[in-house]
């Protein structure tokens, strides 16, 4: 089971939406069976299998286990992940795009960087576990309390100063062999949980 897998698949992105659907995944952190998962969601076995053989079908469950009980076979299955994200290519015709309006200081920006973050890094795992390896990966996340907002722009302003000079110490076009990565720092007001 994967900690975090992205859904980019707009059919397996509209399946996981469905509120049923969703209650079932989450239950399926650990093996269950339609009877066991009827008995916890309050819904009949033939629906809930009816919905698991869907979850299935996408790839958003898998078969763990299948046992004799009784005269039928039971199935048992768990979810493919422990989470996920639905990745903006499941919107593919409108999808966020930072180039149509690379405003740094726009809400709307960050939120199309961030999609393009969720897209990116979804194909990367994907494509390092097609190939049984990992992804080399950083994040820094932390909160940072500003007295005024004149210091919350002296702040991003230093910030993009020191990011500037760091990645024009390391950055090497000319480096056979290199690979290139794509930086994102964001900074935005927290939310409240």
């Amino acid at each position: 089971m994967f900690e975090v897998a992205v859904i980019d698949d707009p059919a397996a992105a509209e399946v996981s939406l469905d509120p049923i659907r969703a209650r079932l995944l989450a239950e399926l952190a650990e093996p269950g069976s339609a009877t066991m998962l009827a008995a916890k969601v309050g819904l009949p076995r033939q629906k809930v299998n009816y919905h698991l053989k869907t979850l299935e079908k996408h790839g958003l469950v898998e078969l763990v286990e299948e046992r004799r009980k009784g005269n039928m076979n039971e199935r048992l299955l768990q979810a493919t992940a422990g989470a996920y994200v639905i990745s903006p290519t499941a919107l593919s015709a409108v999808q966020p795009d930072p180039a149509r309006s690379p405003d740094r200081l726009s809400a709307s920006w960050l939120l199309a960087v961030a999609a393009r973050l969720v897209r990116d890094v979804g194909d990367l795992i994907t494509g390092a576990s097609k190939a049984g390896k990992r992804v080399a990966t950083f994040a820094l996340d932390g909160d940072v309390r500003f007295a005024s907002a004149a210091d919350r722009a002296a702040f991003t302003e230093e910030l993009a100063t020191a990011v500037t000079a760091l990645v024009g110490k390391y950055h090497d076009e000319s480096a056979e062999g290199g690979r290139d990565h794509h930086l994102v720092i964001a900074i935005h007001p927290s939310v409240k949980e």
